[in-house]
């Protein structure tokens, strides 16, 4: 009696396509028993065969050619091979005297007659297979064109079944969206990050912590933004983004130039904030005598040091120069509900335009798409430049969504910077270390010591609050070219702080304008740190 091995397979892709594993190991059994052979091991594969490097396959035609058997009981050719590699193996293998046997088909594959029906038969369940895979390409690329991901969905997101949109999940989705706002601070690298929004929660599509390379794919991914990439391929997304694409641009921006502040040892409040006027170097901070010292350590510079207690009362001065006047806040009040009034109207002309320029994109896309079709572009280009269109696009869309719904949320952040542009001392006062310095970096863009010197560059809106006392003309006007870098200089020597007459109510409106277009411009997160 000859040994034979038992070869059976389902698809993993569909468990239970065709016959059942117990259906096939039935009929084996007995065409082992109808041709006396005797069964000495069973092979149960779960996986499709028009993969090549089936593990189980594979082991079983290693075991045949180094004669551990006289041959295999199969059920059927497409339960063998679908894929000509692996039907060309068990050819070689018959050709050595190997013999294969097909409990659903009676071929005598040692004659010529059933050797050519059984190369027909696996020929036929090849191009089987090489049309259903275009067919689920097609089906695929159908779902994509029409703005939905026909692929499990990334964590944020929930899968709503076949051919729905993907849906942002309420307790993930956010977490995303905080993940991308940290990194977006440059106060996190990938790992402190990824320790970050462990302790807040994230977690991956298995429920399980992210780790160190799904959180860089989170990052990296524009669905987030509404586009989806699949394969080097774009397309406009119909799902609701996360966050938006100047968000991820600014995300991408750190990725590429890698420009996470490291861990520092020492603590010290106003480190990397200060630069020497000499040299041009961040001072060092350092503890001599009990006090904190920030020095110069470039040789031969001839700024030597300054005391932290020092720059903290020239910032004081400053902040006490920037700061509204009561009868300044009183009038703002005033004309901030006018503004809010007007600006109903004043947003449906920016709507127009967008919608103007939404139209021009899509034009935009039809002719790249025509060009393209034409040959007058290679693909790489072609996605490269639609990636790009999309992206303005979205942009175009998550600015027309701000002002639909971010009318209240802009004016209760001109509100509370108003309501911080009254204390700008006393908010730096009263905070801790970490406060102070979040509120330095807030409100200042740039710190340079020459000698007992403090010139202190404001961030803008604060910027807008500085000038407004050192222009004989009051506020800046809409008209006027703002200065990018207006610096103001402090001293010990400064007995008090330069503050000018209270603004009229004309100057005020245009401090006002400013203000509004200025606060505007800011991210989200920008909001909740007013309240420092």
């Amino acid at each position: 009696m000859k040994k034979v091995y038992g070869y059976i397979r389902v698809s993993t892709a569909k468990q239970g396509e065709g016959v059942s594993l117990v259906a096939q190991q039935e009929a084996i059994t007995q065409y082992a028993i109808k041709y006396n052979l005797e069964i000495i091991k069973w092979f149960e594969e779960k996986e499709t065969a028009a993969k090549q490097g089936r593990p189980l396959f594979s082991a079983m035609m290693k075991l045949l050619k180094a004669k551990k058997a006289d041959g295999v009981i199969m059920h059927k050719i497409d339960r063998s091979a679908r894929n000509l590699k692996d039907w060309a193996d068990l050819g070689n293998l018959i050709d050595q005297g190997v013999e294969v046997h097909f409990a659903h088909e009676s071929l005598d594959l040692q004659a010529r007659g059933g050797r050519l029906s059984a190369d027909i038969q696996a020929v036929i369940a090849a191009d089987y297979i090489r049309n259903l895979r275009q067919e689920a390409i097609k089906g695929i690329y159908g779902r994509l064109k029409q703005g939905i991901l026909p692929l499990p969905a990334p964590i944020g997101y929930v899968n709503n079944g076949k051919g729905k949109i993907k849906t942002i999940d309420p307790v993930q989705g956010p977490l995303v969206r905080k993940a991308f706002e940290l990194y977006a601070t440059k106060r996190y690298t990938l790992k402190t990050l990824v320790a970050q929004m462990e302790k807040l929660g994230l977690r991956n599509t298995k429920h399980k912590k992210v780790n160190l390379n799904s959180l860089s794919l989170v990052l990296n991914n524009p669905f987030y933004t509404g586009i989806i990439r699949v394969k080097g391929n774009t397309f406009n997304g119909l799902h609701e983004p996360v966050i938006s694409p100047k968000l991820f641009k600014q995300v991408q921006a750190i990725l590429r130039s890698n420009t996470n502040q490291k861990v520092n040892r020492h603590d010290f409040k106003l480190r990397k904030l200060i630069t020497c006027k000499g040299c041009g170097y961040s001072l060092i901070g350092e503890i001599q005598k009990g006090h904190v010292y920030y020095r110069c350590h470039r040789k031969g510079c001839v700024t030597k040091g300054i005391r932290e207690v020092t720059i903290d009362n020239l910032l004081l001065k400053a902040f006490e120069a920037t700061q509204l006047l009561p009868v300044e806040t009183a009038e703002l009040d005033t004309l901030l509900h006018e503004a809010e009034q007007d600006w109903v109207t004043k947003q449906e002309e920016i709507l127009e335009s967008l919608k103007l320029q939404s139209g021009q994109i899509k034009q935009k896309l039809e002719r790249l798409t025509d060009c393209y079709v034409d040959g007058g572009l290679d693909k790489e280009t072609y996605e490269q430049r639609k990636e790009k269109l999309l992206f303005e696009s979205k942009t175009k869309l998550a600015v027309k969504a701000e002002i639909h719904q971010g009318k209240d949320k802009l004016f209760r952040k001109v509100k509370r910077f108003l309501e911080l542009g009254k204390n700008l001392k006393k908010s730096y006062e009263n905070g801790i270390s970490e406060e102070q310095r979040e509120f330095a970096q807030i409100t200042t863009s740039n710190l340079v010591v020459e000698g007992k010197k403090l010139m202190i560059s404001m961030r803008s809106p604060f910027l807008e609050l500085a000038e407004r006392h050192f222009l004989s003309y009051g506020a800046p006007k809409r008209e006027t070219p703002r200065k990018e870098n207006t610096t103001f200089c402090y001293s010990e020597q400064n007995t008090s702080p330069i503050i000018g007459e209270p603004l009229n109510k004309e100057q005020l409106k245009s401090l006002l304008d400013l203000i509004i277009e200025a606060v505007s411009q800011l991210p989200d997160n920008d909001e909740t740190d007013y309240a420092v």
